[in-house]
């Protein structure tokens, strides 16, 4: 019930803005978020390394309308791979193509993504396009198609509650295209995507079982346990190792579970977000589990209250 006028909120720039300049807000907002620099994600990385786990860095933004913001965003991720590489860490990195100005130019985007692709290419690391809301699916999966002909250690991401999601898994499989599979976490229409949670699961419990069967090093990507052992038995029962696959988490959430998950011998990615422009990500993050809804509204109460 709550999900949508979040989501709602989540695109309202004022409040984006009076939001960020509160600091306990701002405060709260970091169990989500690394920190605001790229100094900061790497501490954190270093965390996750530690205790066995993988990670993708995310710098945060979107949505992108100015040609020097889209070209500064390139940059970040070129340093992130650089400072990957430079300190050893066990991460790849996850970019949007707003944030890399397809909002202004597919030709932009293009040039900017192809020379990602390329320095990760040389560092043998890997890049995830993450999928943005439903007008972006198509031109996202035109992009990353036509880029891994040239650049295999490019990957996507696929979400469960559009109705399209099934027959994109079986294209990506037969393409070779790595898929880290989400259940999503944007506002859509009932003619895009199911409107109810039953039929998002079961959705991505059809996508998981095609990815696991015919996928490349697929990544499923949930904190619901009743997927998660869905996955594990599906796994065992079709004798598909855990090294054919990886669970990813979202740092700040569930360190329980990644930690379990880890002892019972699976990969795990986790994926951590940094940088200033936290708003939307933070308010996807409340749509998607009221638990972090109660957390955030709690912590601000107690704030009050002090």
């Amino acid at each position: 019930m709550l999900r949508a006028p979040i989501l709602y909120l989540s695109r309202r720039r004022g409040l984006q803005r009076f939001v960020g300049r509160q600091r306990l807000t701002a405060a709260v907002a970091y169990r989500f978020v690394a920190g605001d620099t790229l100094d900061d994600a790497v501490r954190a990385v270093a965390a996750i390394n530690s205790r066995g786990a993988t990670a993708s860095l995310d710098h945060l933004g979107e949505n992108v309308a100015e040609e020097p913001a889209a070209r500064a965003a390139a940059q970040d991720y070129l340093k992130a791979f650089e400072r990957i590489a430079a300190e050893g860490l066990k991460a790849n990195v996850s970019v949007k193509l707003t944030q890399l100005g397809l909002d202004i130019s597919e030709d932009l985007c293009r040039g900017l993504l192809r020379g990602v692709l390329e320095r990760a290419q040389q560092l043998d690391n890997f890049v995830r396009v993450d999928m943005e809301g439903s007008v972006y699916t198509q031109r996202t999966l035109d992009m990353v198609f036509a880029m891994h002909k040239q650049f295999p250690n490019c990957g996507v991401v696929l979400q469960s509650y559009l109705y399209r999601t099934e027959a994109d898994v079986a294209r990506a499989n037969a393409a070779g295209v790595r898929v880290r599979l989400v259940k999503g976490a944007y506002d859509e229409p009932a003619d895009l995507a199911y409107p109810k949670k039953s039929d998002v699961d079961a959705s991505f419990e059809r996508a998981m079982r095609t990815l696991l069967d015919q996928g490349t090093d697929p990544a499923i990507a949930t904190h619901d346990e009743r997927l998660i052992e869905a996955t594990k038995t599906y796994a065992r029962e079709r004798a598909i190792g855990p090294d054919r696959f990886e669970f990813q988490l979202l740092y700040g959430i569930r360190r329980d579970l990644q930690e379990r998950l880890l002892r019972e011998g699976y990969r795990v990615r986790v994926y951590v977000p940094y940088g200033t422009e936290w708003y939307p990500y933070l308010m996807r993050r409340l749509a998607e589990r009221p638990a972090n809804l109660w957390f955030f509204v709690g912590n601000l109460l107690r704030e009050r209250r002090s």
